[in-house]
């Protein structure tokens, strides 16, 4: 057996340098990489042979990725390019469709652990419409009230803990918490900040998708990617003007949907499993638990899968619930359950505040699609802000901005969520499976996680139950899994 590291990724500044002492600079590609296992499937030669090959033929490497990517389709190729790509000064807004291809990586300046400035984006759609003025006065507004609820937030906190100052992490967690209760009146416009890992063939996708976005900022977003990525691996990305598909579909749906819901008369009500607070379980999969069981029986036997549901239909619930205790017998907090465990799976309608949504996207394999945000769902007012007697000011500040963002709507729909703040809501529609139901129970159900994204997997978790007591008899935050496998 031979282990190899074929590569890494470097900062960019440091391959800079050495291409200055390098006579063959263009060597410096993930394209050689990629053109190298392209060869894999149809050369004999070892792999370190073929990556040595591509590196003394770059033009050739990538004339033969753009024939096996782009001729034969073979896109995968283009997943062994790696970029890593700092993101700087967008707005909290754009973050939300930055992140939503699941298959790259981010990681986030955080509002719940950094003091905010008073850095915004003031949108050109906002500016084109004459409303710069009046957008960044109720911006302004709203990050005065920021600071003003993170003193009072920090005097309040460090005197309801005041056993937990003497250590300078207590100290830290204790000034967080005022940190991320006072951020729910800031705005979406707010400047952001994030690092993010993706392959060529994600990049691809995600210039394209932001050539066809409706915000202009998302535009600009897409150019000044492709600006800082596009001569690295030229022979790997290809198509990144927008398509017909991506400029059209989503706003032919709206008008559909908005004819067909008017004719039907659609009252907003419809069937659901089970509703608590702001979670709804729409669906969940019929028998799961038994599904789930038959899953594991079926992998761990030579019986077909019908022989295995007819096994665990047979079985009492002593038994069954025996095969999921074996299951996970083993497992620890850090143990993700079997793979099983997403045969059989939830859909959720949550109504959560900006501020959980920015937590709950980041559950990357579950399926989620989106409404706007809207501010008649009102918003979420954390509970110490009422207890240091601001939530009159708070709504004051919200009624003002409620105000401007129906301003803003009239003229320039898609602008106008820039000036809601992280504490209005929208909804969301989210297909889980057990497995990865698992993964939010024991990240965001933990003592340390965030109050709303852990009210809201609580709900989750208690709805998910009682449809499938047995495959979810172990979930737990982080930091009650040993009491719960104990039982």
């Amino acid at each position: 057996m031979k282990i190899i590291l074929a590569g890494h990724n470097v900062d960019y500044e440091a391959i800079k340098e050495c291409r200055e002492s390098l006579d063959r600079e263009e060597c410096l590609t993930p394209e050689t990489i990629s053109a190298a296992y392209a060869r894999i499937s149809r050369n004999p030669l070892p792999v370190y042979e073929l990556r040595k090959i591509a590196r003394a033929e770059v033009e050739k490497a990538r004339r033969s990725n753009r024939n096996i990517v782009f001729g034969m389709g073979h896109s995968s190729i283009a997943e062994h390019a790696v970029f890593n790509v700092d993101i700087i000064g967008v707005s909290r807004l754009i973050v939300e469709e930055i992140e939503k291809f699941r298959l790259c990586s981010y990681t986030e300046k955080s509002q719940r652990y950094i003091r905010l400035e008073d850095d915004f984006v003031i949108p050109l759609e906002v500016r084109d419409a004459g409303l710069e003025d009046v957008f960044v006065e109720t911006v302004r507004r709203q990050n005065s009230l920021y600071h003003e609820l993170y003193a009072g937030l920090k005097e309040y906190m460090f005197e309801k803990h005041r056993d937990m100052l003497s250590d300078p992490r207590g100290r830290s967690t204790v000034d967080g918490w005022a940190k991320e209760d006072a951020r729910y009146i800031v705005s979406m416009a707010t400047h952001a900040q994030l690092g993010m890992t993706l392959n060529a063939r994600n990049l691809e996708l995600m210039l394209r998708r932001s050539a066809a976005h409706v915000l202009k900022e998302v535009n600009e977003y897409g150019t000044k990617l492709y600006d800082a990525t596009g001569n690295i691996a030229p022979s790997l990305i290809r198509y990144t003007e927008a398509t017909p598909f991506d400029l059209t579909a989503r706003a032919e749906l709206r008008k559909a949907a908005g004819r067909l819901m008017e004719k039907m008369g659609a009252s907003g009500e419809g069937a659901i499993v089970a509703k608590d607070g702001n979670v709804v379980l729409v669906h969940a999969t019929p028998d799961g638990d038994e599904k789930i069981i038959a899953s594991i029986m079926h992998s761990s036997s030579d019986l077909p899968m019908d022989g295995c549901l007819t096994a665990v239909y047979k079985m009492d619930s002593e038994e069954k619930e025996e095969i999921i205790r074996t299951a996970c017998r083993h497992m620890e907090s850090y143990d993700p359950p079997l793979r099983e465990f997403e045969n059989a799976g939830f859909s959720f309608e949550v109504t959560v505040s900006a501020s959980c949504f920015a937590q709950l996207k980041r559950h990357r394999m579950a399926t989620m699609t989106c409404q706007e945000y809207n501010p008649s769902l009102g918003v979420t007012i954390p509970t110490s802000v009422r207890e240091i007697g601001m939530e009159g000011r708070f709504m004051e500040v919200i009624s003002g901005t409620d105000e401007i963002y129906g301003r803003i709507r009239e003229v320039s729909p898609q602008a106008a969520p820039y000036i809601l703040t992280n504490s209005h809501r929208k909804r969301v529609a989210l297909k889980v499976n057990a497995r990865e139901m698992y993964h939010i129970s024991r990240l965001r159900e933990d003592m340390h996680a965030q109050w709303d994204i852990r009210e809201t997997a609580e709900r989750m978790v208690k709805l998910g139950k009682k449809v499938m007591p047995l495959t979810l008899m172990l979930t737990a935050g982080k930091d009650a899994f040993g009491q719960i496998k104990g039982k």
